[in-house]
């Protein structure tokens, strides 16, 4: 029997970025499903605040040199692989100068304050990693994101996709975390993500693109929602419950990898 193949799309995964409950998710739990027989990719953005040499970074030339364009813009996108050894998995990192390597931070600058073209930059991550899928030729049956910047993996595979025979079987999952940003994308954000074969209708929540908003869209084309911290914002819990997608409540740490792993299973 063909082992199960998951996709992880993280936004944050230690010891890459600093531990927090989210980047222990994304370096734990695909270990602990890959122990459980399933087959694994992994996919997270390249930072700046990432050390290419600490990290043993290198970019794969094979998989680099495609230009994704956004707003009429070209930016090429350049992609690199770290191992984490002891767990014998590779990461594949999402990486361009302008949107990643330049900066020394994640999500605002030294400031804190929150990078203006975060819109962009998470339009580019996420169909940097669709594209990169398919330079693979790996057929995922499940999907699952982590982090805000995953957010529109969802609606891609679903719409754009929908008719790819890498993706027209994959099932989604999304973890929902206690990540609130309080900025709203710049106008137009609706517009500027569409590609063929999303609508209008699809994007109503992204006409004011905030947190919820995108969050809401993401949770319209998953095939099921994870409650991935304790406390999630409420009007996006209560948006997740009324949706009639399987649902799974919060998981501690000691549990979390056999529940994920039966989630899968029942949702495939």
């Amino acid at each position: 029997m063909e082992k199960t193949k998951v996709l992880f799309v993280h936004q944050e995964i230690t010891p890459y970025l600093d531990e927090n409950p989210i980047s222990l998710v994304g370096r734990n739990l695909p270990e602990g499903i890959q122990m459980k027989g399933k087959e694994i990719r992994i996919f997270m953005p390249r930072f700046g605040s990432i050390n290419e040499r600490r990290n043993q970074l290198h970019e794969v030339i094979r998989l680099s040199g495609m230009n994704l364009i956004i707003n009429d813009t070209d930016h090429p996108l350049i992609i690199k692989v770290a191992s984490i050894q002891k767990a014998r998995m590779q990461i594949y990192f999402i990486d361009n100068d302008d949107f990643f390597t330049k900066r020394k931070s994640t999500i605002t600058d030294k400031d804190g304050v929150f990078f203006e073209d975060n819109d962009d930059r998470t339009v580019f991550f996420s169909r940097g990693v669709i594209e990169t899928i398919r330079k693979l030729n790996w057929s995922p049956d499940i999907i699952h994101c982590h982090g805000w910047m995953s957010a529109l993996i969802p609606i891609y595979i679903k719409k754009v996709f929908r008719d790819n025979p890498l993706f027209n079987e994959s099932k989604i999952v999304y973890s929902l975390y206690d990540d609130d940003f309080t900025e709203t994308f710049r106008d137009g954000f609706d517009k500027k993500m569409k590609l063929q074969n999303i609508t209008p209708e699809d994007v109503t929540h992204l006409q004011d693109a905030n947190y919820v908003n995108l969050m809401k869209t993401a949770l319209d084309f998953s095939d099921g929602v994870i409650m991935g911290s304790e406390k999630i914002n409420p009007e996006l819990e209560d948006y997740a419950r009324s949706l009639n997608i399987p649902l799974l409540e919060y998981q501690s740490p000691e549990n979390y990898v056999d529940a994920y792993n039966d989630f899968y299973d029942n949702i495939k």
